[in-house]
């Protein structure tokens, strides 16, 4: 079974810190750019981030540059998002989802695998 788990999540300060994790099973990451999205009560589904498949370029949306840092370790088949200096507005469920491209192609496209998403919730 082809699948994608995202873990970390969960309950921080404004300014706190948190690493996301996103680990396939059934399938190799190697050949995929991988995005990290985000999705808020009564909002769009957002992107947040993407790492190329061989995790020499990366993207971030503006509103989490020089807070976030997405990486990769294909040896261990899972991709990080890293999120510091943490604030209110970054409260979201955040999916992880995999394409195959080598480059990231953008957050419109159709990525090929989702997980099921983490709940990241910034509260003091």
């Amino acid at each position: 079974q082809l699948q994608l788990v995202e873990s970390g999540g969960g309950l921080v300060q404004p300014g706190g810190s948190l690493r996301l994790s996103c680990a396939a099973s059934g399938f190799t990451l190697v050949r995929y750019a991988i995005g990290w999205f985000r999705q808020a009560p009564g909002k769009e589904r957002e992107g947040v981030s993407c790492i190329s498949s061989n995790g020499g370029s990366t993207n971030y949306a503006d509103s989490v540059k020089g807070r976030f840092t997405i990486s990769r370790d294909n040896a261990k088949n899972t991709v990080y998002l890293q999120m510091n200096s943490l604030k209110p507005e970054d409260t979201a469920v955040y999916y992880c989802a995999a394409i195959r491209y080598y480059n990231c192609p953008g957050f419109s496209f159709e990525y090929d695998y989702w997980g099921q998403g983490t709940q990241v919730t910034v509260s003091s």
